[in-house]
């Protein structure tokens, strides 16, 4: 099975094709995001990428905005780095909290976490890789609650996710925000097919 790696104009569908699969898309959606969706603490979550999540969000994005064929090379400029290319995962990393209080708050505290997250292989480590897109702290410290990770996986890191029951083990090294979690064997196979 070839694993698609790019979204390319062709792949666009016209609005109205779109909104006849609307409701469809989502329900696939969901089974797929299932298994793509790590928490790790109380608030931080991870929704690993692929090209058919990149492929819905493009297109949810052309749906609610209506921007026509000159939104089309933007939605593609945006969303298709965070498709895996090969021997790495990506994922959106989501500090979820509810109270606007709280989250503000708690953002301040959390400067640079980006820059503090890995993933464990089979017991190899490596360090996500923060798209730079813009700076998602801020001078003052404050990070963003949304954050796009790269995790380039070393060709060992690459086969031992493959295997069935490996270990494999996100954590966030932040000194006010020290959490990991162990991947399930489903999300497991689910991140493998993105290598």
């Amino acid at each position: 099975m070839t694993v698609k790696r790019n979204i390319s104009r062709s792949d666009i569908l016209d609005i109205s094709d779109y909104g006849k699969i609307r409701k469809e898309n989502k329900q696939k959606l969901i089974a797929i995001k299932k298994d793509r969706r790590v928490a790790v603490g109380p608030f931080a979550t991870f929704y690993f990428e692929n090209y058919d999540t990149m492929w819905s969000q493009i297109h949810e994005m052309l749906y609610i905005e209506r921007g026509g064929e000159d939104q089309i090379a933007d939605e593609l400029s945006a969303y298709n780095p965070l498709i895996p290319q090969g021997n790495e995962l990506v994922a959106t990393f989501m500090i979820e909290i509810d109270d606007p209080v709280r989250r503000d708050f708690t953002l301040r505290q959390l400067g640079h976490i980006e820059d503090k997250i890995y993933l464990s292989v089979g017991g190899e480590k490596c360090l996500a890789v923060p798209e730079q897109d813009v700076e998602r702290t801020t001078e003052d410290g404050k990070t963003s609650a949304i954050h796009f990770l790269h995790f380039p996986l070393s060709d060992t890191m690459a086969a031992a996710m493959k295997a069935p029951d490996a270990e494999v083990i996100i954590s966030i090294e932040h000194p006010e925000y020290g959490h990991m979690a162990r991947l399930n064997e489903a999300t497991r196979s689910a991140l493998a097919t993105d290598l």
